[in-house]
């Protein structure tokens, strides 16, 4: 078949979670049929980034906008808008003009949208079988996050927000084939909040690449912890500072030679609103993260709002490094707490696992291998990608 993958960010490098799941499913489509990509572009693009994704698609077509950046004027208009602001600031002519013409020449048999943002192109060019990636269920997060708020202008805002995203996700996940959720429980909240009919739906999970990340054997840096994930997204960015208010006091406490290292870009991240910075080191974005997760001792997964299945996670514990993470962390994951991860939502019980493994290195070695070993038996993308080539078959032209 000739299949078209529309993609909210440019597949590569693997710098972010949705970059690296729509280049491991990319991937495996390649396997079996022509592929070609429409990606925005935002940021400037290379010329070896883009040779390396012709590996898997013939063609590559970009626009250059990216898709999140919004004006005061555009934040303005959504809030007499019936459409959610981040569809509306989102929406490019360009992006809609160059899918239409596209599909009309290529003729594509599947078109895959990755993420609500490239949603409605696809139905525009309205040629072939739609798939939607819903790696993130936007309103189900927008809902966590109304909860959280405490005063009540935040509040009210955050609740229109939710009901917009609602509506629209309602709307828009109706029109598609097929619709793919990365959990059991992401498949269960589309039916029961949206409404959707559970065939339409495939759980394809997230998974690790295990041949790139692989523990080295070499002893890690003591007193270390990392949250590998950038703040610019909502819920990173409330993870760690919940970890920072609540948890990391305690644990420092208990060891003061801790240090917590944060990876992942953070320009225009409000570091004011970050409590005691003491003894916290920013990376930056890295090329290549796996040295500075395989150094750590352990890595920290906070999590309280989100969906989908952490790569964070799936990425530690095919490096080597033990997970201590809340339940809304690891949603999702076949894990077992004691076992391949230790999971606590309490912060003091959180603060207490974390201590733990800190003072008990065979405790860390124990939950290190048998971390390993389940991403090698559940997690690897070479069989989630088959079972995404099958669920591309499955549908009826």
């Amino acid at each position: 078949m000739r299949v078209l993958f529309l993609s909210t960010w440019f597949p590569f490098p693997l710098s972010q979670g949705s970059k690296i799941r729509a280049y491991y499913l990319i991937r495996a489509a390649a396997r079996y049929h022509d592929t070609a990509l429409i990606s925005f572009a935002e940021e400037p693009i290379e010329s070896s980034w883009i040779d390396h994704i012709h590996q898997f698609c013939n063609q590559v077509k970009l626009v250059e906008k990216n898709p999140f950046a919004t004006t005061r004027i555009e934040r303005v208009r959504g809030w007499f808008s019936k459409e959610p602001s981040l569809v509306r600031s989102a929406y490019s002519k360009d992006m809609d003009a160059l899918v239409r013409e596209f599909a009309d020449e290529w003729k594509p048999d599947r078109i895959v949208a990755f993420t609500f943002v490239m949603g409605a192109y696809a139905l525009r060019a309205n040629r072939a079988s739609n798939i939607i990636d819903v790696d993130n269920f936007m309103s189900q997060m927008m809902f966590e996050a109304y909860k959280e708020a405490e005063d009540v202008r935040t509040k009210v805002r955050r609740y229109l927000a939710w009901r917009k995203f609602l509506n629209y996700e309602k709307w828009l996940y109706d029109q598609y084939d097929r619709c793919l959720v990365v959990t059991d429980k992401d498949r269960d909240s589309l039916c029961t909040q949206l409404g959707l009919n559970p065939e339409k739906i495939c759980v394809i999970p997230n998974g690790v690449d295990t041949d790139y990340n692989f523990p080295m054997g070499e002893p890690p840096d003591e007193n270390t912890l990392i949250f590998n994930g950038s703040l610019k997204y909502q819920a990173n960015f409330d993870a760690v500072a919940h970890f920072l208010e609540d948890i990391f006091p305690a644990i420092r406490n208990e060891n003061p030679l801790v240090r917590l290292s944060i990876t992942g870009r953070n320009d225009g991240v409000p570091f004011e609103r970050l409590p005691n910075l003491d003894q916290v080191d920013f990376t930056g974005y890295l090329d290549d993260i796996r040295p500075v997760v395989r150094r750590s001792w352990v890595c920290v997964v906070p999590l309280r709002m989100g969906g989908g299945t952490r790569l964070k996670i799936l990425e530690a514990m095919a490096l080597g490094t033990p997970v201590v993470s809340t339940s809304k962390g690891a949603e999702g994951l076949d894990v077992s707490s004691g076992k391949n991860i230790l999971i606590a939502d309490n912060p003091g019980e959180f603060a207490i696992h974390v201590t733990r493994l800190l003072r008990d290195p065979m405790l860390r070695q124990t939950l290190s291998l048998n971390a390993s070993q389940l991403v090698k038996e559940k997690y690897g993308w070479e069989m989630i990608g088959e079972r995404f080539s099958s669920c591309l078959e499955l549908i009826s032209i």
